[in-house]
Order: C-alpha cells, then sequence, then structure tokens
C-alpha cells in the first residue's frame, strides 16, 4: 500500500515538471506548440498505433483498452501496473545558408492502470499536451532591424480513464482530459544606430477540457489468431485562454527597462480569449496472436482548418486538414517463462507519415518517422524495462524555412503488481 500512494504523490508532484522548455524545435512557435505524443513507448515504438490491447500494459490513447487490463493468479484476479516514460531527443537544425544542433530530456508520463473486475478497468495519470522552447532571430535584407522571438511553456493534461467490455470481444471506453498551462512569447526588436529597442512579452494561461472516446472489437478465431479494430474519436478541446500582454522599450546597453504598460485587451476583446483544437478522429486494424506476434495499420484524420487562436495569430501561418498514416507491430521469439532471456525479449518497429495541417510561408510542414525498441523482462514478472528509438525529418528548407532531423531515445517502465491479495489462514 506504501508503494502504491507513493505513486499517486509522484504523480501529483509531477505536475509542474511537464512542458516548461520541453521543445527545442522552432515550429514550437505556430498553434500551442510542439505537439507530444499521447501514447506510451510500447505504442510509439510501433508506429504510435493504439488498437492492441494486453492484460499487463497502460494504453494511454485507447480507453477501451482498460477493460481487457487484470489476470489471474491463483485465487487473485487484478493486476494493477504503473508506467513512466523519459526521453532525449537531440535535433539537427538546418535552414538554406546555415545549420545548428539541440538537444532536450523530458518526462513524457506518469500513469497508473487497474482492473476492478473482470471486463471493467480504470487508469489515470498526468503527461504534456504540447512544449513551447524556440528562440529565432531575423534581420530585414538591409541588415537594420532585427527581431528576436522567444518562447516557453506548454500544456499540460491530467487524465482519468474507463473501459468495459459490454459484451464479447466488444469494449468501450472514455477518457476525461483536464488540459492546463501556460504560454510566453517575447519578441525583441532592435535598430541600427538606436539606442533603445522595443519588446512585446505575451502570457496565455489555458485550461478546458476534453474527451476521448473508444469502440474496440476484438475477436479471436479457432487458431487463436485475434484481429485488433478500434475507433477512437477525441473530441474538440473547447480551451480559454486569460491573456495578459505588457509592451514598452529597454536600453540596449544596460539592459535595463525605460517605459513598460499593460495593453488594453478588454478594450481589443483579447483578454479572455477561446482556444479551439479541432476534433480527431482515429481508424485502426491489426491481427497477430498475443504473446507472439502482431501487426497493426492506423489512420487519423483532423480538420485543422478550423483550429483558431486569436490572440496569437501569426501572418505567415494557415492550417489545412491533417491527417496521419502508421504502421507497427512487434514479435516475441518464445514468452514461455523457461525459454533464454533473449527469447522472451519483446521486438517492436514500426513507421508513420504526419501532415500536421501547418501550412507556413505557403510550405506544408509534413513529418517522416521510423521507430523500433524493445521490451526487456524484468525477473519472471509481467514488469518490463521498454528501450525505444526514433529517427525522423520535420519540415524544409524551402521558403526560408528551417528542416529538422531528428532522433529521439526513449526509457520507460511498466511495472505490474496485485491490486488486491486475499489473505490465507492455515
Amino acid at each position: 500500500m506504501i508503494k502504491k500512494i507513493g505513486i499517486v504523490i509522484a504523480l501529483i508532484a509531477a505536475t509542474g515538471v511537464f512542458a516548461q522548455d520541453g521543445s527545442v524545435s522552432p515550429y514550437s512557435y505556430f498553434g500551442i506548440g510542439d505537439l507530444r505524443s499521447q501514447s506510451t513507448y510500447e505504442n510509439q515504438m510501433m508506429g504510435s498505433i493504439g488498437m492492441y490491447t494486453d492484460s499487463i500494459h497502460v494504453n494511454l490513447q485507447n480507453p477501451a483498452a482498460y477493460s481487457q487490463l487484470g489476470v489471474q493468479v491463483g485465487d487473485d484476479f487484478g493486476m494493477t501496473t504503473y508506467t513512466a516514460g523519459m526521453s532525449y531527443k537531440q535535433l539537427q537544425l538546418k535552414s538554406f545558408t546555415a545549420q545548428e544542433s539541440n538537444q532536450v530530456t523530458n518526462l513524457d508520463y506518469l500513469a497508473i492502470g487497474f482492473s476492478l473486475k473482470k471486463g471493467l478497468g480504470v487508469g489515470f495519470g498526468i503527461m504534456p499536451v504540447s512544449s513551447v522552447g524556440y528562440n529565432l532571430l531575423s534581420v530585414t535584407a538591409d541588415s537594420t532591424v532585427t527581431n528576436q522571438y522567444t518562447g516557453s511553456g506548454g500544456l499540460n493534461k491530467a487524465y482519468f480513464s474507463i473501459g468495459w467490455e459490454f459484451a464479447k470481444d466488444l469494449s468501450v471506453g472514455v477518457t476525461a482530459n483536464l488540459n492546463f498551462g501556460t504560454l510566453e512569447s517575447t519578441r525583441i526588436q532592435s535598430t541600427k544606430d538606436v539606442q533603445l529597442g522595443v519588446q512585446d512579452n505575451r502570457t496565455s494561461r489555458v485550461n478546458g477540457f476534453d474527451f476521448n472516446y473508444a469502440l474496440n472489437y476484438s475477436p479471436t478465431f479457432e487458431n487463436k489468431h485475434t484481429l485488433f479494430a478500434s475507433l477512437r474519436i477525441n473530441t474538440q478541446a473547447n480551451l480559454t485562454s486569460e491573456n495578459t500582454q505588457e509592451v514598452g522599450s529597454f536600453s540596449l546597453t544596460t539592459g535595463s527597462d525605460v517605459e513598460t504598460y499593460e495593453v488594453d485587451l478588454d478594450a481589443q476583446v483579447l483578454k479572455n480569449t477561446d482556444l479551439k483544437i479541432p476534433t480527431k478522429t482515429t481508424l485502426g486494424i491489426g491481427y497477430g496472436k498475443k504473446t507472439e506476434w502482431f501487426l497493426g495499420a492506423e489512420y487519423s484524420f483532423q480538420k485543422m482548418s478550423d483550429f483558431s487562436n486569436d490572440f496569437l495569430a501569426i501572418d505567415n501561418l494557415v492550417y489545412n486538414d491533417a491527417s496521419s498514416m502508421a504502421i507497427g507491430g512487434f514479435y516475441i521469439p518464445d514468452s514461455g517463462p523457461f525459454t533464454s532471456y533473449w527469447k522472451r525479449v519483446t521486438y517492436r518497429a514500426g513507421l508513420r507519415f504526419d501532415k500536421t495541417g501547418m501550412v507556413v510561408n505557403n510550405k506544408d510542414i509534413n513529418n517522416f518517422g521510423i521507430t523500433f525498441g524493445f521490451g526487456l523482462p524484468l525477473g519472471r514478472s509481467f514488469s518490463n524495462l521498454n528501450l525505444g528509438f526514433e529517427v525522423g525529418r520535420r519540415g524544409t528548407t524551402a521558403a526560408d524555412l528551417i528542416e529538422e532531423s531528428y532522433f529521439k531515445l526513449n526509457v520507460g517502465l511498466s511495472l505490474n503488481d496485485l491490486w488486491f491479495r486475499k489473505r490465507k489462514i492455515d
């Protein structure tokens, strides 16, 4: 019980850890920042597909999967899964004229899932939604005016999920997400031979709810192969943003403020604004043999053309509808408890292509990634250590933009323990 309470305390204490400068991407300048993966490393290493379910892993993308949690051990039923993940990401940033490298380390999720009874499971946790972290420099053609743009912060979410198998091979689930966080941006402008610079500081405190619904169909055939099909709908997030803006001048020599004042956003009807993130729909289908192998594919689409953020509107940015395609799977040579260690390792791989919907300087910003990794058993238990790798590319060097080549290392833990133990009296 002490261990379980300790995990809950860790979840609460981690609220301030997420989404704080969790990105070093210049593309975090746009929208609500750099969108973070909403899946565990087990799923991320299969291209982030989310239709596969089993009894010992939390599936953050698919609330209906919670209905499958729990295994029978003697007279006990019910397994509690604790999962956490940390990543290191290295980026090579390349423009038409220059290149540089950056890196960032993040805590990506903390979560718990457990079975209430056979066919009914719940889970809760906390994870980042987006991260802002950029430092951009723009100089006019005649080198007389320089603009520096910096940003930090991001959005987090605390969630609660429940999944229920209401009929044989059919399960439903829902996740309620509480989104919250702060987006901060600063623009500093300086002019050649002018002693004073101008700065514009903007802050948005964002919060609001959205919901994720899932329907799974997973029949098993006589040859013990299973079909995995899922429909998931992440409803439109209608967030509210409380905004402040401060502008002023400062000395380029000393850096001290000369004059600052707070902009009357009420007069511009920008003090409190709505921030809408459109509904995302995902269809997935896969086939495999549990504890042996699996292969699946997934397609998602989102009407990002409806995205709106009036306070942080950017002139050279528009949104088209977004979509993504992914394929992935796993292979376990032999999951038997008495086989060699490396035969019990889960080998995962996948790839994905994302049309983000962002159009900057009339150029689509797309992402392509290749993923692979290993689930390493911890002793003879159901727990495992997950190592994952991702390499990919996003953006373009055309139209004065930046191309990102990235490498990501993931290290995650999935720990399992019985939630209730029946006392036995000899």
